[in-house]
């Protein structure tokens, strides 16, 4: 009986080379490799860092500078310290009425943004957690009014305060501020994420109402998505220049943005108002560099749990 014969490769038989891979190919992954490495990032940021910062240098620089210097010298170039007389005259030109835009950009900016911010915050709460018919439709109509732009609601806003009798005045451009469908949409987000239903139910076992459970129990687990829509709505409000512009006519009602809008149409004529515009652009960008400084830890926990969602 014969032994089963086996198939062995010989000694004698070359062993086929390991497969090097295309010259071209190897190049392009180094180059690849070479772009993607952390430093090569972290410059690309700082580009784009220094890119995004030229402004704010340009109105650094340009605020000091008297008229005569604003004409004669370069973008980033000092002159003359002329700081405090460019504020001097800021508010004291047409009778001190800048003092009254930033009263009404603080105004619409920071009462809109927190009663915004706690509007989209129930919002988004009731859509997430509370069940009532229509939920899912009524989060769609919030998403597709993301999608519209808000110079396209300027016209119909305009018609409805004007059937109101509410344009030239505060209300016609504070109460449209109040809803933002980004918010609830971000707020929906945040309470499916932070806030659990056996947390709820336990508040319900207790007799507790549902303003009572959102007040004290939802709203400081949300406070961190809270505080992510205050500062978008903040941002957005205080740089809202359309509505302003189509709502208003009297000067003592308008924001920051239409003010100094109205002014710099009046600088071709009449250069001295050159720095005047100037220094009131760098006194609008502090009060967005102070909301971000003082709640940027709130603000990045919320974005980071909406990211985690």
């Amino acid at each position: 009986m014969s032994a089963p014969t086996t198939t062995r490769q010989s000694a004698d038989t070359p062993r086929r080379p390991p497969r090097t891979p295309a010259p071209h190919r190897s190049a392009a992954r180094s180059r690849a490799s070479r772009w993607t490495t952390r430093g090569a990032v972290h410059g690309v940021l700082l580009l784009v860092a220094l890119y995004s910062l030229l402004p704010l240098v340009w109105l650094l620089t340009s605020a000091t500078k008297s008229v005569g210097d604003f004409s004669a010298t370069s973008a980033f170039e000092f002159a003359d310290f002329n700081l405090w007389h460019n504020l001097r005259d800021l508010f004291a030109r047409e009778n001190g009425v800048f003092w009254h835009w930033i009263g009404n950009s603080l105004l619409y900016a920071g009462l809109g943004a927190v009663l915004g911010a706690l509007i989209c915050t129930a919002c988004g709460y009731a859509v997430a957690k509370l069940d009532f018919p229509g939920r899912r439709a009524l989060f769609a109509v919030t998403l597709t009014g993301v999608l519209v732009p808000p110079t396209a609601l300027a016209l119909p806003l305009y018609l409805l305060a004007s059937h109101l009798h509410l344009v030239n005045t505060f209300w016609a451009v504070f109460l449209p501020l109040l809803t933002n469908p980004f918010g609830v949409y971000l707020a929906r987000t945040f309470a499916d994420a932070s806030v659990p239903d056996e947390v709820l139910e336990a508040a319900r076992l207790d007799g507790a109402g549902e303003l009572r459970i959102f007040l004290t129990i939802v709203l400081p687990m949300m406070m961190p998505g809270f505080v992510t829509i205050l500062l978008f709505q903040f941002v957005a409000i205080w740089n809202n220049f359309f509505l302003p512009l189509v709502m208003l006519t009297d000067p003592e009602l308008f924001p920051m943005t239409l003010g100094i809008y109205q002014w710099s149409t009046r600088a071709p004529q009449f250069p001295d108002y050159n720095p005047l515009v100037i220094t009131g652009s760098l006194l609008a960008v502090v009060p967005l560099i102070t909301a971000f400084v003082v709640l940027q830890r709130q603000w990045r926990s919320g974005l980071s749990a909406g990211s985690v969602k």
